[in-house]
């Protein structure tokens, strides 16, 4: 009996000293990592003058009426993307006319060109002097790209809307080219409503 509590108390101490040198969980040593490190599938290539995770952006495809004149801009200016300015004419169409409903004129000064600002400003005031309802944009029903051109360094892009007003009382079709312009050689990425003209 007694050899057998000898035998157990000497196993007891050797198990508490492997569990001191080998259980204790106190964390990696200072400066390594607990994960080993593990060799790459395949060498890393250089990525160049890219980011690593930037996304390849793909070159544009132009067709419909203006292919060649938005091509042309594209050429000059490899930022412009179609697709990009289509999303942002219809943008700058919703935001104009309903600053236009509002009568607010700190929200179109930016928008429009100079002398687009003067016509829609006279255009404010001699309806806020005659007190008729202004008409509010209620859906864009289309929006087409009719017309591109690169004159010197000023880019232009004529857009056909086809929407539907209201005034709370009467709805009515409307359809208008809107010409957007902008200098290509601008840090300013934004264009501007340069001209409106009823579609025929």
């Amino acid at each position: 009996m007694i050899e057998v509590l000898i035998a157990a108390a000497v196993a007891l101490f050797v198990l508490s000293r492997l569990y001191v040198a080998l259980g204790r969980d106190d964390g990696p040593p200072e400066g390594r990592s607990r994960t080993p490190a593990r060799a790459p599938a395949t060498s890393p290539m250089p990525s160049g003058p890219r980011e690593q995770d930037e996304p390849v952006r793909q070159r544009p495809i132009f067709h419909g009426p203006a292919a060649t004149g938005l091509e042309t801009i594209y050429e000059a200016d490899e930022t412009f993307h179609p697709d990009e300015f289509r999303n942002g004419a219809r943008a700058a169409y919703e935001m104009i006319l309903a600053a236009y409903a509002s009568g607010d004129r700190k929200t179109l000064k930016p928008l429009l060109d100079d002398d687009v600002f003067e016509a829609w400003d006279a255009a404010i005031k001699e309806r806020d002097q005659s007190g008729e309802d202004p008409f509010e944009l209620l859906r864009v029903r289309k929006l087409e790209i009719e017309d591109a051109e690169l004159d010197g360094s000023v880019a232009r892009v004529m857009v056909r809307f086809e929407a539907e007003l209201g005034d709370g009382e009467t709805t009515r079709a409307t359809q208008d080219i809107w010409t957007f312009k902008r200098d290509i050689t601008s840090s300013d990425p934004n264009w501007v409503l340069d001209d409106v003209e009823t579609a025929t």
